[in-house]
Order: C-alpha cells, then sequence, then structure tokens
C-alpha cells in the first residue's frame, strides 16, 4: 500500500505531507465557521457550505495530482502564454469585473455563474514568467537593460492592473518579486531604484485618487490604516477586536473542534479570520502547527533549491513558495492584530474558490520541480 502510494504521489513526501495537514485543518476549520452562514441562508443546513468546499478541495488536491505530474520544463514556455492571457483579463476585470465592496476584482464566467480572482491567475503567471527570464539571463543579470528591464516591464503592468482594486495583493506580489530578483542575482542598486519607484508610483495613485473619490476604494485603504494606528470604532476594528477575543479564549489547548463562540460574531470567520477561529478551538498549539506548516513548506522549497542544479525550476519552486507563505504570513499577522486587514485568504485552508485552485496549480509546480530533481538524483545513482 505503502510503495503503490509513493509510486503514485511524488515529489517531495514533505511537502504531500504538508498539503494533506493543511487540508485536514481547512475541512475542521471551515465546517465550524460556516454554522451561522448556513442557518443565515441555507435553513441551517450545516453541510451545505462544508460539503461545497470539500468539492473544491477535492479539484484542488486533482490539479495538484495533475500538475505536478508535468515536466517543470513545460512551464517555462507556459508562462509567457499565461502572462500574455492574464494582462487583458485583468483590464477586463477592471473595466466589466464583478464588484464587491467596491472593488472589482472577479470575474464571472457566463452561463456557470463562477466566478474567477484574476489576480490570483495573473500572480501565478508573473512568477513563473520571472523565473523564466532570470534563468535565461544569468550570463548577463547584472546589465540593466538586457536583464533588469525585461523582468520589470511586466511586473509593472501586472501590479499596476491590480493595484486599483487590490493594494495588498499587490504588495504581496511587488514584494515576492524583487525577492525572487534578489535571489535571482539582479543588481541590488537596481532592485532599491525599482523598490523606490514603486513606492513612489503607489503614492501617487493614492493621493491622486483620495482628492478625486474619498469614499472609494482608496477611502476603504486609509480607513484600515488608521484603525489599525488609532484603533477607533470602526467596522474593520470590530473584526480585529472578535479575532483577538477568539485567540485570547483558545488559550493553550482551544476550546476544541467545532466549539467556536466567536464564529456567530466575528465577519468571514470561514476565509480572512479564519486563523482566529484555528487558535479558538485548536489553541495556541494549533496556531504554532499551522504556522509551522507554512515556515517548513518554505524550508523545504529551499532544499529543492540546494539540490537543484538547474535555475529555472530553483527561481519557479521559490518563488511559489515565498508567495504561498508570504500570504500566509500576512493572514496570521491580521488575525493578530499585527497587521491592518488586508482581506488576504489563508492558502489552502480558507474557504474560497478560483483562489484555492490557483494555490493548488502553484502547489503541483513546486512538487512538479521536486519530481524533477528526484528522477535526476535517481538516473545518477543508476549511472554510477
Amino acid at each position: 500500500m505503502k510503495n503503490n502510494l509513493s509510486k503514485t504521489l511524488k515529489g517531495d513526501r514533505i511537502i504531500w505531507a504538508v498539503i494533506i495537514a493543511l487540508s485536514i485543518f481547512s475541512l475542521l476549520a471551515v465546517y465550524s465557521s460556516t454554522g451561522t452562514l448556513a442557518y443565515k441562508y441555507h435553513g441551517g443546513n450545516t453541510t451545505y457550505y462544508i460539503f461545497k468546499h470539500f468539492t473544491i478541495l477535492i479539484i484542488g488536491l486533482i490539479l495538484i495530482f495533475v500538475t505536478h505530474l508535468i515536466p517543470y520544463k513545460y512551464y517555462s514556455r507556459l508562462s509567457q502564454l499565461f502572462l500574455y492571457i492574464s494582462i487583458p483579463l485583468l483590464l477586463l476585470t477592471l473595466v466589466m469585473g464583478t464588484s464587491l465592496n467596491q472593488a472589482s476584482r472577479w470575474l464571472t464566467l457566463p452561463g456557470l455563474g463562477f466566478t474567477i480572482q484574476t489576480s490570483d491567475f495573473a500572480k501565478l503567471a508573473l512568477i513563473m514568467y520571472i523565473a523564466r527570464v532570470l534563468s535565461l539571463k544569468q550570463d548577463k543579470i547584472k546589465d540593466y537593460k538586457e536583464a533588469f528591464v525585461p523582468i520589470m516591464i511586466p511586473v509593472i503592468f501586472v501590479c499596476g492592473l491590480i493595484l486599483p482594486a487590490d493594494l495588498s495583493t499587490t504588495l504581496i506580489l511587488f514584494t515576492t518579486s524583487i525577492v525572487l530578483m534578489f535571489i535571482g542575482r539582479v543588481r541590488v542598486k537596481h532592485l532599491f531604484f525599482f523598490s523606490g519607484v514603486g513606492i513612489l508610483a503607489v503614492s501617487l495613485f493614492v493621493i491622486v485618487t483620495l482628492y478625486v473619490d474619498k469614499e472609494g476604494r482608496i477611502g476603504t485603504w486609509k480607513n484600515r490604516i488608521e484603525t489599525f494606528v488609532n484603533s477607533d470604532s470602526s467596522k474593520d476594528n470590530y473584526q480585529v477586536e472578535q479575532s483577538k477575543i477568539a485567540i485570547a479564549t483558545g488559550g493553550i489547548h482551544g476550546k476544541k473542534p467545532g466549539n467556536s463562540t466567536q464564529r456567530n460574531f466575528l465577519p468571514h470567520p470561514y476565509s480572512d479570520f479564519i486563523y482566529a477561529i484555528i487558535i479558538e478551538e485548536w489553541g495556541l498549539i494549533g496556531g504554532i502547527v499551522v504556522m509551522f506548516l507554512y515556515l517548513y513548506l518554505l524550508f523545504r522549497a529551499g532544499v529543492i533549491v540546494r539540490k537543484s542544479t538547474r535555475t529555472f525550476p530553483a527561481f519557479l519552486a521559490i518563488g511559489l513558495t515565498v508567495s504561498i507563505v508570504f500570504q500566509a504570513m500576512i493572514n496570521m499577522a491580521v488575525a493578530v492584530n499585527l497587521f491592518p486587514v488586508t482581506g488576504q485568504t489563508l492558502p489552502l485552508i480558507s474557504m474560497g474558490g478560483s483562489s484555492m485552485l490557483f494555490i493548488s496549480i502553484a502547489f503541483g509546480i513546486i512538487l512538479s520541480v521536486s519530481r524533477g530533481i528526484n528522477k535526476l538524483e535517481q538516473n545518477e545513482e543508476v549511472l554510477q
């Protein structure tokens, strides 16, 4: 049985274990946190949301399995196609996307009623593309015109198109791009210059937009930052206060699965603040375990990079992993009031649709890289 499983699930076994563990946490936390939602919209049918989430999770696991079987070399070419598709999709989302909370982030698929967050696809495409360009330009990576500009231009386009509706995703993607370029040996002075330009561009955008429309999306960002700094009474402060109550009452060992009380008061306990529910039910120990799983994922990505003899798979694995872990850390920091409210989900745990699927694809690509490296090591052992 064990041999059959190892033959089927190839790649880094520890990453597979992390995926399974996160999936189990996801099912338990989502089932517990959607009770109020079920009574509000589905007459108390608590199985509706867990069945829906379980279905998406199974589809996600299938995507991980399929994508991990594709040799990583194909993702180099696919990155170009994905990037060319993502830019028109982001433009289309800005113009005619589905709006929620004054943010146009989603496209509704005609006839299906299923919405996708195009920034998730664009984030995946851009990281893959940066990994490709970095690997191709390693012999002239210090050159500004030959290496830095071809990476900088798509980063500006993609981040610029995501920015009007989603500041936090823009900052996560921009920071991940900078980190990946630093790992790829791009000149530090170029990165400082690019970071300065990015900060200036965001500042100008915020100032101009605030002057034109104070009640729009920029106003929401301003309120969230002011609430974080001053702790004024507001909707966002209410979310944080309820989250802190959930964490405080969870204690060391928690109230045990299904016994959360703050799920009845905390807005979005199944997505943005699911980490608070995990700590309330599983205690500080459960919260540390979840954090450890993401940090260990980052460690395993480092192992993959160390074993890799080629640049593209190394950059691809570390870029995608940094993006996942960075998003997870932001979500957890918001729950414990170390960061302003952002709306970022906890990867592979929060209830979601397209976000869950694109995260699954990212995990599959990381496993594809580890699978390719393991296969190369086995071939070398045979030759010896």
